[in-house]
């Protein structure tokens, strides 16, 4: 018996194959990141001295207030995937999640606007090389999963709500790990 004249196997063999890609992206996106933050880490090492002075001109208040923001975002996103949200609730929250993301996007693109002046000084060495490049992967992530979230939210299945919920919380994760890598240490 094939999957077409069994419409129970070709659902578990769809969701099965749903779980994989959701479990591919999350572990591409966690390795990129891990790659990013592990190179950032090493050359901090090589230039301790240069980024030390380079964090000084960084905000980690403003980025404080861009992790609670990233956050409540999450949360949103996290209401999305209730069991027995309405359709009008899912859709509310994914609408809401990627709001609050594009705000994100404002608070980083206002805090890359008050370190843009400093950046070129040589004193610095590498950090903020490698603090845009990380950052701004980061941030092309929140910009790209806030318009899925969009989409999704126009047709929310549940299937798509999960896979870009979690992809969010992934992006949250990277966040929460990469601002005191970036910011405090």
């Amino acid at each position: 018996m094939d999957a077409r004249s069994n419409p129970i196997a070709a659902t578990a063999e769809e969701d099965t194959t749903d779980t994989l890609l959701l479990w591919v992206l999350v572990w591409s996106e966690l390795a990129a990141f891990g790659i990013l933050l592990a190179g950032f880490l090493l050359v901090g090492l090589v230039q301790p001295d240069a980024f030390v002075a380079a964090r000084l001109h960084l905000d980690p208040l403003l980025a404080g207030i861009n992790t609670l923001v990233l956050l409540t975002s999450g949360w949103q996103a996290a209401l999305a995937t209730r069991p027995r949200a309405s359709l009008g609730q899912r859709r509310r929250a994914l609408v809401n999640a990627a709001l609050i993301g594009f705000a994100f996007v404002a608070i980083k693109l206002f805090e890359y606007s008050t370190e843009a002046g400093v950046a070129g000084d040589p004193a610095f060495g590498s950090f903020f090389e490698l603090y845009f490049l990380v950052t701004g992967f980061h941030l092309l992530h929140v910009v790209f999963g806030a318009f899925v979230l969009l989409i999704v939210a126009w047709r929310p299945a549940s299937g798509n709500v999960t896979l870009i919920t979690t992809l969010w919380h992934v992006i949250d994760l990277v966040w929460i790990v990469m601002f005191p890598l970036v910011y405090l240490v």
